[in-house]
């Protein structure tokens, strides 16, 4: 899949949630995604995440909060070309069906 997306003209893949930098650290050591086109980023206070509007409204389970849903941009030259975003009523993160927010559907925006 790096492959069909650097094809179709993507640079890098951001990946960040509303999270400090030593857990997204980690996640990129688990993920082994150090030296690849994907950066991982926190967002500790959520304020991309505010401003982009994707705060999750669902409180989820206890203690977790400020969350953002699940989404993904296509962004270029800072201007959004296309949001996906998955979570439905019931299912508020997108675990059941995140398909809109994968690389294929992200891929089939940017060729479209």
């Amino acid at each position: 899949m790096e492959i069909a997306l650097k094809e179709a003209g993507i640079e890098e893949i951001l990946v960040y949630c509303v999270n400090d930098s030593a857990v997204m650290q980690g996640w990129e050591e688990d993920q082994g995604t150090e030296g690849s086109f994907i950066t991982m980023m926190g967002d500790p206070a959520g304020e991309f995440t505010k401003a982009l509007g994707m705060m999750m409204n669902d409180p989820g389970p206890p203690g977790l909060l400020g969350r953002c849903k699940r989404f993904a941009m296509h962004v270029v030259d800072g201007k959004i070309k296309h949001i996906g975003e998955s979570g439905t009523e019931g299912d508020w993160a997108g675990d059941d069906d995140p398909s809109a927010t994968l690389a294929p559907a992200l891929l089939e925006a940017v060729k479209a």
